[in-house]
């Protein structure tokens, strides 16, 4: 059957096909007419899509969705194509001189042979797709917008009110926290709102369904409803639910008028319980809408609203709410003893368990009362020598029952499609994984799940805001390292993200983590099939162009030494990792990946490649570095170190790195020779730079003009900046200030950080920072008056070292500060002096 899984596979492809036809209809002067016929069809079969979810167990809506898929998957590859033609066609016209480019121009641009090869491909695929359309109205099909579609897209999980008193178990503190709070009255006019907030499986409807039930409210509340929501839902579907709880009856009618009447005749001088159990909505607005009516019901004072919730974002908006007391109460993880409790109610071993198995069973639990349920499921009636098999074999790899259920239910909640592909994509790694989030989304918009709806929004910023959907869901969990924060998914998560990764409608492997001997008996058509390739070990240079759509290439090991030229030929490839192996060149033909974005790397002995520029679609240069030379596990991230700086200042930058004007990502930037493209008027035209950036070998800029050439005043998306002179013999101390003074950041700044700096005066866009929090100066010979400090008045953080002048009286070595984050540094006498 054909579930969400195959169906957000689909939408994700249906929007890049809108996507890149839309980009490029006015770029390809052959064939205009066709690519807006295959725009105005993926559109059209997008809606048709959304309809036929009720369908779906239709053998012939099956094998329209498999032909479906087939044309996307083309069409996807045909306009990728597209795009790598045009993008080489504006590299090599960029390279002709100017006597040539008329020429160029004309001639180039009625290639006779790719015009008739495209084209006829495109409208091939046209006439395929507009097949496809005719035949969903064939089968009557219904056509949904999307807003249909976000909002009935998911079989619902459903819970009641029932409780059986042993299934509360570790949460009796919990139960009496809650049912004392809801035994008080409120003095205020306000309704009174608790919320129950955790991750699933954690045992939030469980414990509502104890305070509900709780005998103290026999008499207490006058009516208690309970209503599970369980999906997104507008206010009127909201308020239906809840009349037709109250009153057991279905409500017949969708006039909002008539239905809160009904509401109001229920509740009306009653003091009332009402649990809205698993709530999705966190919209501000239809919170603030739903309790402004409920205010209005004139129910007796002490009522109540008890809420539980996965999405942390619900409780957040409803604590802002004016018209709602609030109280927040975030249920904990059950602990150990709690989660065998429940083990030991489904199991009878019928002697003593091991410790160490004892161990590994509530290991799996991740104190989650679920976990525990199912796991004591898998055990019950087995002996001990049967847990140790099934440990082996991974307790929860087989049926997960509810737990699994709850974790779908979260799956298929998730809105738009595309996260729904973000989320499996995550289980390309290995479970129990630390996920950093810049490579999560690089990997996700080399896939193309990263469409942004308008010019105002990056894919950048659509990742970043389809993890927070992610994190909120609690899908992905976040995790604080001493290296900072990253994320991973719970066990049990990552199974089922594991089931659906490659789940299509032919079966087809698209994402991949392979060894190399893995690759040796694969096919032609598997091969042409992956989009995704991370492989542990090398590859020869036939085999890899087989895989001729790939859109991602990871190659990792100590014994991957060489990067087959080969490589030249993947038009598609969007993101290249090799820095987990032991490649230290990189061949010329890798200038040849006009559409790469992403490229990590670890030391380079030869430096790049001569036309590196030519790569004009990159956004994100990544360098890494692991000083033991010991294998590092890409697919598990645990091993990634930075460049120590001595390494960072040998590597010589790419020539022409200033025509990569989409570049985001660019860690450092060693300043070389102008007349080679590595002058700093290179930086000048990234404008799109963000993070932190560290500009080395200062000493070669000629002064104030030169140094003005970075232009780093416009770009406001770089929050540190590391300015570092190096080693030379002649004193430079007016030269210093000169290029310091021409390389004034933007206002955005917050840390700053200065290196062998000669001169003796900072300039005056320094002095007048208004929100730089961070300075340090390093080995420089600095002239600090207090005025200078009395006017950055949002310094937190200073830190001097070098023969330095302080306050132009005192000649010391070092300086550190005392943090004072409520005051300015001129304030402070509490300065800590320390010898180097």
């Amino acid at each position: 059957m054909v579930d969400a899984a195959v169906r957000a596979t689909i939408k994700v492809g249906l929007n890049t096909v809108v996507s890149l036809a839309a980009d490029h209809v006015n770029l390809a002067l052959e064939f205009p007419e066709e690519l807006e016929r295959l725009k105005d069809s993926a559109a059209m079969i997008r809606g048709f899509l959304a309809g036929a979810d009720k369908d779906m167990r239709r053998p012939e809506v099956q094998i329209w969705l498999e032909q479906l898929e087939d044309e996307v998957f083309k069409a996807d590859n045909v306009l990728d194509e597209l795009n790598y033609e045009n993008l080489r066609r504006k590299v090599k016209y960029q390279n002709q001189n100017q006597l040539t480019k008329v020429f160029f121009c004309f001639s180039f641009f009625n290639e006779i042979a790719f015009r008739w090869r495209l084209g006829s491909t495109i409208r091939g695929v046209n006439a395929n797709l507009e097949g496809i359309h005719g035949r969903a109205r064939g089968l009557s099909l219904e056509c949904k917008g999307q807003s249909e579609e976000a909002s009935g897209a998911t079989a619902n999980r459903q819970t009641d009110s029932m409780i059986v008193p042993s299934d509360v178990i570790g949460r009796h503190e919990d139960e009496s926290k809650i049912v004392d709070k809801l035994l008080t009255q409120s003095k205020s006019d306000r309704i009174s709102v608790i919320s129950i907030t955790g991750p699933p499986g954690l045992g939030k409807t469980t414990l509502a369904k104890a305070v509900f039930n709780n005998p103290q409210f026999d008499n207490h509340f006058d009516k208690k409803i309970w209503v599970c929501v369980a999906k997104p839902v507008n206010i009127l579907q909201l308020f239906k639910m809840i009349l037709e709880t109250s009153t057991g009856k279905k409500a017949e009618v969708d006039n909002r008028q008539v239905i809160v009447k009904g509401i109001e005749t229920e509740l009306k001088e009653k003091r009332y319980l009402l649990v809205l159990d698993d709530l999705w909505n966190h919209q501000q607005l239809l919170l603030d809408n739903f309790f402004t009516t409920f205010k209005a019901l004139e129910a007796k004072k002490g009522s109540w609203c008890l809420v539980t919730t996965r999405l942390e974002h619900v409780a957040t908006t409803l604590s802002g709410l004016p018209q709602i007391n609030f109280t927040r109460h975030k249920l904990a993880k059950l602990c150990s003893d709690g989660c065998w409790s429940i083990i030991n109610k489904w199991v009878n071993v019928g002697e003593e368990v091991p410790k160490d198995i004892k161990e590994q069973v509530l290991g799996r639990c991740k104190g989650l009362p679920l976990a525990a349920t199912l796991i004591g499921g898998l055990l019950s009636n087995k002996g001990i020598e049967d847990w140790l098999s099934i440990l082996k074999e991974s307790l929860l790899n087989g049926d997960q029952g509810g737990i699994e259920q709850i974790i779908k239910v979260s799956f298929d909640h998730l809105s738009p499609a595309p996260v729904k592909k973000c989320f499996a994509y995550c289980s390309i790694f290995d479970q129990d994984t630390d996920l950093e989030q810049d490579l999560l989304v690089e990997l996700w918009m080399a896939e193309g799940f990263l469409q942004p709806d308008s010019q105002n929004q990056t894919m950048e910023g659509m990742g970043c805001e389809y993890l927070r959907i992610l994190l909120q869901t609690s899908l992905l969990e976040e995790v604080r390292r001493w290296r900072g924060t990253w994320y991973k998914m719970h066990d049990l998560v990552h199974d089922f993200a594991k089931s659906i990764l490659n789940r299509n409608s032919r079966n087809q492997d698209r994402y991949l983590a392979a060894s190399e001997r893995m690759l040796e008996n694969m096919n032609e058509k598997a091969s042409a099939s992956l989009r995704t390739l991370f492989l542990d070990g090398g590859i020869a240079d036939d085999m890899l162009s087989k895989f001729k759509y790939l859109h991602v290439l990871k190659l990792f090991g100590e014994d991957v030494k060489e990067l087959p030229t080969s490589i030249g030929k993947l038009i598609h490839l969007h993101l290249l990792d090799i820095s987990g192996s032991s490649i230290r060149t990189l061949p010329e033909s890798l200038c040849k990946l006009y559409c790469l974005q992403t490229l990590r790397i670890d030391a380079l002995e030869k430096g790049f490649p001569k036309e590196m520029s030519n790569l004009i679609s990159m956004r994100h240069l990544h360098y890494f570095h692991d000083d033991t030379r010991c294998k590092i596990n890409l697919i598990s991230m645990r091993h990634l170190h930075y460049f120590h700086d001595d390494t960072r200042r040998k590597i010589q930058m790419p020539s022409g790195i200033g025509r990569w004007t989409c570049l985001q990502t660019l860690e450092f930037f060693n300043i070389g020779r102008q007349e080679e493209g590595r002058g700093i008027q290179e930086l000048g035209t990234l404008e799109d730079l963000k993070g932190s950036l560290e500009i080395r070998n200062l000493e070669l800029v000629n002064g104030k003009d030169d140094a003005e050439l970075a232009n780093l005043s416009k770009k406001p998306n770089l929050y540190r900046l590391v300015f570092e002179w190096g080693n030379r013999d002649r004193e430079s101390n007016k030269c210093d200030e000169n290029v310091l003074e021409g390389l004034q950041p933007h206002p955005n700044l917050k840390e700053l950080h200065i290196r062998n700096f000669r001169g003796e005066q900072i300039p005056q866009w320094l002095v007048n920072s208004s929100t730089l929090v961070e300075l340090y100066f390093v080995n420089c010979h600095v002239l600090l008056a207090e005025k200078v400090l009395s006017n950055i008045t949002t310094l937190s953080s200073l830190k001097l070292n070098g023969d330095l002048n302080l306050f132009g009286n005192q000649r010391v070595e070092s300086l550190k500060l005392v943090i004072r984050p409520e005051s300015s540094l001129s304030d402070s006498v509490f300065f800590q002096l320390f010898s180097v």
